[in-house]
């Protein structure tokens, strides 16, 4: 996955008025490219299905395919996108959590409450 620059080549009043887009400008293409890579292949399989879904593929090799839009449709399939994206991912973090904290428990299990202490 690869971070688009020209995403920002919108309107210049568009841009001004939004604050996102702006501080994105100030950060560093690297930082970008690194943020953007940083989806697991899961993500973005998901990710790509889910667009697929949402505009409809049909096999290349039978059919040729040209989809239009407007700008609007564009920026909400985008976003939508997006905040599968970030919702994805905070769901992959929570598994991990849960599978780390699973394998602790089960290297350190904690005494039952019901046991009593032996004088």
């Amino acid at each position: 996955m690869v971070f688009n620059f020209d995403f920002f080549a919108s309107e210049p009043e568009e841009q001004n008025a939004n604050a996102l887009i702006q501080y994105l400008q100030q950060q560093h293409p690297e930082t970008l490219t690194r943020i953007a890579q940083s989806a697991s292949p899961e993500i973005q399989q998901i990710i790509t299905q889910n667009v697929q879904g949402l505009v409809g593929m049909l096999p290349s090799e039978d059919f040729n395919m040209a989809i239009t839009t407007d700008r609007e449709n564009l920026a909400n399939l985008l976003a939508s996108a997006m905040m599968t994206g970030y919702f994805l991912g905070q769901m992959e973090q929570r598994k991990n959590l849960e599978v780390t904290l699973s394998n602790t428990e089960s290297l350190h299990p904690n005494p039952s409450p019901n046991r009593q202490a032996k004088d």
